[in-house]
């Protein structure tokens, strides 16, 4: 009898003005955990002013690289497949006949060979003489303030400017350097440091080396100074003396560095034109044209056609993207590749 009069006893009513909590109230309420993650996505969500300010961040450099680069290459890539002399315009379609005639040029494979010749022997000496300074410059301690600005000083000045400082040099009737040759007897005559084909080109690498060898010589300096000083203690600890040590610790380590001075100096060396411009024109007996010089001439001097220098352009591009995929493949660590 208790049991079945507690089961049968109603519920106490609400109090008055309350209103009782039905069923349907209580199966619309979203739990607590969905309602914080619900929050913390909307936290994390950026809004529309972030992503409209990131765009603006974004569009000068977007609308740069559109300008300069992209609708150049474009532009370039229509000459290429047009018969488009300088002052006449386009003339219409001649996809094969541009390539062919870049390809068949006079100078085309001489100017090539000429270019990777200057491209390998001022890379060369442009690394080697960049790590040797940056490696001089940090173990100096005495000397460090002066050997970094005296070798840093050369590259303030531009590629132009050097150029014409050099030719002025190398005159034997201005220049310095020939009167003070024969003052010391080193010479009987004035020497013409252009005038002969391996006297322009090692004229030319020697103002290349002067200008630039501060400029890698920075870039290998911050590789250098991003290697840890643990490893060099754990590598004298070993017992490694100087040359184990350079070996095997310091060029692994400065791989990334030593790779974006390789990019960027073949880069530079195969689109060399100032230097050479102003101090051989390409001279003598046409001995010192490079890729890019050639097509300055086939543009704006002699045949004065902008398609057969387009399709030069285009070829040279390919070739550089080509060479910069094999450059960056190789100089992966192993554990990279």
């Amino acid at each position: 009898m208790s049991v079945q009069s507690a089961s049968s006893t109603p519920p106490s009513p609400a109090p008055h003005g309350a209103a009782s909590p039905g069923p349907a109230a209580s199966d619309h309420r979203p739990p607590r955990g969905t309602l914080a993650a619900s929050a913390v996505r909307r936290r994390r969500r950026p809004g529309r002013s972030q992503a409209a300010r990131g765009w603006a961040y974004a569009a000068p450099t977007a609308v740069f690289v559109l300008v300069f680069f992209v609708l150049p290459v474009l532009l370039v890539g229509q000459m290429s497949v047009s018969d488009w002399p300088l002052l006449a315009g386009n003339r219409g379609p001649n996809f094969p006949d541009n390539f062919r005639d870049a390809v068949d040029n006079r100078f085309f494979w001489d100017s090539i060979v000429f270019t990777l010749k200057y491209t390998v022997i001022a890379t060369v000496l442009l690394i080697a003489l960049g790590l040797g300074f940056a490696l001089l410059v940090q173990e100096s301690s005495r000397w460090k303030s002066f050997l970094r600005t005296s070798i840093l000083v050369p590259s303030a000045l531009g590629l132009a400017s050097a150029s014409l400082l050099f030719y002025a040099l190398y005159s034997p009737q201005v220049g310095p350097i020939s009167p003070l040759l024969e003052r010391l007897g080193i010479v009987d005559e004035p020497v013409s440091f252009l005038g002969s084909p391996e006297g322009a080109l090692w004229s030319t690498v020697f103002l290349i080396v002067w200008r630039f060898a501060g400029f890698y010589m920075l870039l290998l300096m911050v590789g250098l100074q991003g290697i840890p000083h643990e490893v060099y203690e754990a590598a004298r600890m070993d017992g490694a003396n100087r040359w184990q040590t350079f070996g095997r610790v310091t060029l692994p380590l400065l791989r990334p560095s030593l790779a974006l001075c390789t990019i960027m100096c073949v880069t530079g060396s195969l689109l060399a034109f100032d230097q050479f411009y102003i101090l051989t024109k390409g001279g003598p007996d046409n001995s010192t044209i490079t890729v890019v010089q050639l097509i300055y001439n086939i543009a704006f001097q002699g045949q004065n056609d902008l398609g057969v220098a387009a399709a030069l352009s285009i070829i040279v591009l390919a070739a550089l993207v080509l060479i910069n995929v094999a450059q960056v493949r190789g100089m992966r660590a192993p554990e990279e590749k």
